[in-house]
C-alpha cells in the first residue's frame, strides 16, 4: 500500500467520525446507553467485592487457556464428539460459510433463525444464506431492528445502541404494514409474535457460543430475551458458530465468568438465561436438535498465538465494557470503527483479524490512550499499549503521515538537550501570542485544525516550570530553614520539660 492509500485510508475514518460527531441524534443515543452501562457495571462490582481479585482471577483463567488452546481445544472437540455433536473446523470466512452452507444443503433447509452471534456478523453469514435463497431471522430484539433497518451491529452487546425507540417503531411500523406506537411493550410484543412464527417454522437454528467447556464437550450461551434456548430447542438442526478461542477449562472458570461478564457488560448479577448444551436430544430428551454442528473459527486468531504483543487479545470475552468506558467510542459510535467489531477492542482486533495492519491503521488512531478501557476490561487486557504496538508497526512500515514523522523528529531534537527546549519553549511563549485569546489557542490551521473543531488548546504558561525554578527553589530553601528551626525549638523545648520533670521526681 502506498502512503497515498494508507491516507486516504484515514481519511475514511475521518470521515466517518466527522459524520457521527454532527449528529446530535446518534450522540445522545450512544452517550445515554453507554453511560447507563457503565454506571450498571461500576454499582454491581463494587457491590460484589473483592472486584480486582475476580478481575486477576478472570485473566489468569483466560490466560492459561490461550497457552494450552491445542491441549484444551482438543479435549472440547473429543468430548463433544463423544456427546454426539459434529464438529468442523474453519481456516477461514470463507470456509466457515462454505460448511454453513453445506449443512443447510443436506437439511434441506429453506429457513434460518439465529441467535445473536458476533462471529456470523465477521463473516457476513446472513448475506450468504441469502444468496442461497435460504430465508435467515435474527431473533435477539437488537439484531432483529439492524437488520431490518439494513445496518451492522455498533455494539458487541446491544447492536442497535445508535437507535431510540421512535425510530424503532418506524422500522417495525413498516415490517408490520400498520402504524405501531413507539411504546415499547407494544415493539416487543410485536416482534414477539413475528419471531415465535418464524421458531416453530425454522429449518435450521444458529447460536453463538459465550464460553465452551473442555473437560464435557458443552458449549454455553448468555442471554438476557430468551431467544437462545429456542433457536436451540425447536429446529431440528443446530449450527454453533464458535471462536476458537472461546474454550474455558471447566464449570468450575465458568463461575468466575459468570460472575465477571455480565456485570461487566449491562450492570446484572446474573443474565436472565444461561444454557449449557451438550449435544443433541436424546431419547429421554423433552425437546432439542435432532442434529448439532459445532463450527470452530479460526479467521486470522491463530496468527496471534505466540505473539508477546497481541497474544492476549485472545482472552477477550466480548462483554463490550471497553466501548462503554471509551470516550471516543461514546461519541462516534460503533459504525465509524468500519469493521464487525468497534471501540477498544475492535481497534485492535480488526487488523489482528485480518493480518493486514496496512487497511486497517488508520483506526487505531481513533483513541486517545486513556487506558479506560484497561480499567473496564474483566480480564485486563492492556488495550491501550496494543494500540501504541499497532501505531509503531505503522510508522516502521513507513506508512506514518509525513508531517507527523517529521514534527517527531523535529521534537526529539528540541527535547535531546535542554538548551534547545528552552530556547523552544521561549520562542513558543513569544509567537502564541498572535493566536492566544483569553488564554486559549482557538486557531484552525495545520495540525491544530482537528483538536480545536471540538475543543480548544491551552496557551503556554507565561513563565515554564523550569523557568520558576529558580524562584521555586529559593523559596522551598526558605521554607525548609524556617522549618528545621521551628522543629530545632519544639526538640529542644521537649528536652528541656523532659530534664525539668526528671530534676522535680528526684
Amino acid at each position: 500500500m502506498t502512503a497515498v492509500h494508507s491516507h486516504s485510508m484515514s481519511q475514511k475514518v475521518r470521515k466517518r467520525a466527522d459524520l457521527a460527531l454532527n449528529d446530535d441524534f446518534l450522540r445522545k443515543a450512544v452517550r445515554f446507553t453507554t453511560e447507563r452501562l457503565r454506571n450498571g457495571k461500576q454499582v454491581a462490582s463494587t457491590q460484589h467485592g473483592n472486584w480486582e481479585e475476580w478481575r486477576e482471577r478472570g485473566r489468569q483463567i483466560r490466560l492459561h487457556t490461550i497457552a494450552h488452546l491445542d491441549y484444551y481445544l482438543n479435549l472440547f472437540v473429543e468430548n463433544a464428539r463423544a456427546n454426539g455433536v459434529h464438529i468442523h473446523f474453519a481456516d477461514t470466512a470463507a470456509d466457515a460459510v462454505r460448511i454453513t452452507l453445506d449443512i443447510a444443503a443436506h437439511s434441506q433447509a429453506r429457513s434460518v433463525v439465529k441467535s445473536k452471534s458476533m462471529v456470523s456478523e465477521e463473516l457476513h453469514l446472513n448475506q450468504a444464506l441469502e444468496a442461497a435463497d435460504i430465508e435467515t431471522i435474527e431473533s435477539d430484539l437488537g439484531e432483529y431492528i439492524i437488520q431490518l433497518a439494513g445496518e451492522a451491529p455498533s455494539h458487541i452487546v446491544i447492536p442497535a445502541i445508535h437507535k431510540n425507540r421512535y425510530q424503532i417503531a418506524e422500522l417495525l411500523s413498516k415490517e408490520a404494514g400498520e402504524e405501531l406506537s413507539a411504546d415499547t411493550t407494544v415493539l416487543a410484543g410485536f416482534v414477539r409474535k413475528k419471531l415465535r412464527e418464524k421458531f416453530l417454522a425454522a429449518d435450521i437454528g444458529m447460536t453463538g457460543c459465550n464460553f465452551a467447556i473442555a473437560e464435557t464437550g458443552s458449549m454455553v450461551l448468555f442471554e438476557n430475551e430468551g431467544n437462545a434456548r429456542m433457536v436451540s430447542t425447536l429446529p431440528k438442526t443446530q449450527i454453533t458458530l464458535m471462536g476458537m478461542e472461546r474454550i474455558i477449562p471447566s464449570w468450575t472458570d465458568l463461575e468466575v465468568m459468570a460472575t465477571l461478564l455480565p456485570r461487566s457488560a449491562t450492570g446484572q448479577k446474573l443474565t436472565m438465561y444461561m444454557s449449557g448444551i451438550s449435544g443433541p436430544r436424546r431419547s429421554q430428551d423433552a425437546d432439542g436438535p435432532e442434529e448439532m454442528h459445532i463450527i470452530i473459527v479460526d479467521n486470522g486468531r491463530s496468527l496471534q498465538l505466540g505473539n508477546p504483543e497481541f497474544q492476549e487479545l485472545l482472552n477477550c470475552i466480548r462483554c463490550g465494557a471497553c466501548l462503554n468506558a471509551c470516550p471516543v467510542y461514546r461519541h462516534i459510535g460503533g459504525h465509524a470503527y468500519g469493521g464487525t467489531y468497534s471501540g477498544p477492542i475492535g481497534a485492535v482486533l480488526t487488523p489482528a483479524l485480518h493480518g493486514n495492519i496496512e487497511e486497517w491503521n488508520d483506526i487505531a488512531s481513533a483513541s486517545s490512550l486513556c487506558g479506560a478501557c484497561y480499567e473496564a476490561c474483566p480480564v485486563k487486557i492492556p488495550l491501550h499499549d496494543m494500540l501504541v504496538y499497532l501505531r509503531r508497526r505503522k510508522v516502521e512500515a513507513g506508512q506514518g503521515d509525513r508531517l507527523e514523522t517529521a514534527g517527531m523528529k523535529g521534537f526529539a531534537t528540541v527535547v535531546s538537550s535542554s538548551k534547545r527546549f528552552a530556547a523552544a519553549i521561549r520562542l513558543g511563549q513569544i509567537a502564541q501570542k498572535v493566536v492566544v485569546r483569553k488564554g486559549e489557542v482557538t486557531l484552525k490551521l495545520g495540525p491544530l485544525k482537528g483538536w480545536n473543531t471540538y475543543r480548544v488548546a491551552p496557551s503556554l504558561a507565561k513563565k515554564s516550570f523550569r523557568q520558576q525554578w529558580s524562584t521555586l527553589e529559593r523559596e522551598l530553601e526558605q521554607e525548609r530553614s524556617v522549618m528545621q528551626a521551628d522543629v530545632r525549638s519544639r526538640m529542644e523545648a521537649i528536652l528541656a520539660d523532659r530534664n525539668k520533670g526528671g530534676s522535680q521526681h528526684e
